[in-house]
């Protein structure tokens, strides 16, 4: 039989432990589990968090799915248990990007932890371009279009006007890869190397080109075009 949380001892409740040791000596099921609340038949919160977990493999997936996808992919979350899950993982984006707006964006690094969140749950290809004034502090983000960037669907100056537009600096320009995979096609280094010489004769900085994926097995999360010497 399946104890419910709240016949657990108090040492061994998820909320009480986390109110009096702090969040960071939970687990990830722990601390999903008072998110979830309550459990299922035959089940605790824990449980369905253990399970949940096993289902997604990694909280960055896990993070991905929106509550309704929750709803219709795992046994067991309604709408409210579901709905608590997808806040959770947007107020910590929501954090993160905070965090990252008050620093210099000039490092991929920085730039991924800023839009990866975003960006890497989406089942589209996205084309997203950030401003930057003198300091290179972010003052503008933009979804440019949805599609392939290719030399078919995108031309430079439609990547460029807002730049101009809002007499920016420097710009980020940044897109994902639904498949996961980061690495740069033809078409992405034809068009950035395009890009760099519209960027030059305007004088306007193109800082970075940002490829977003979602790779497994401890492979970079994005690729870097300045990273790689090739703007």
């Amino acid at each position: 039989m399946n104890l419910r949380i709240h016949d657990l001892p108090e040492n061994d409740r998820p909320r009480e432990r986390l109110l009096e040791l702090g969040a960071r000596t939970l687990t990830n099921a722990e601390l999903l589990a008072i998110f979830i609340n309550t459990g299922a038949k035959g089940e605790n919160a824990i449980q369905m968090a253990q399970r949940l977990l096993q289902q997604y493999r990694t909280l960055r997936h896990l993070s991905t799915r929106s509550g309704k996808e929750l709803v219709q992919q795992f046994r067991g979350l309604g709408p409210a248990k579901a709905a608590h899950i997808a806040a959770a993982f947007e107020l910590g984006r929501r954090a993160s990007q905070e965090e990252v707006r008050e620093q210099p964006m000039d490092n991929p690094a920085l730039i991924h932890q800023y839009l990866g969140g975003d960006m890497a749950r989406l089942g589209h290809e996205t084309v997203r371009i950030l401003l930057l004034n003198t300091r290179m502090h972010l003052t503008h983000d933009e979804v440019i279009f949805q599609g392939s960037l290719s030399e078919s669907t995108a031309h430079p100056r439609e990547i460029l006007r807002p730049a101009i537009v809002h007499r920016a600096h420097a710009f980020i320009l940044a897109h994902n890869h639904p498949s996961g995979d980061p690495t740069p096609s033809e078409a992405d280094r034809r068009f950035t190397r395009r890009l760099n010489a519209a960027a030059e004769l305007l004088q306007i900085n193109f800082a970075d080109h940002l490829i977003i994926g979602a790779p497994r097995n401890g492979a970079p999360p994005y690729f870097s075009f300045r990273q790689a010497g090739m703007i």
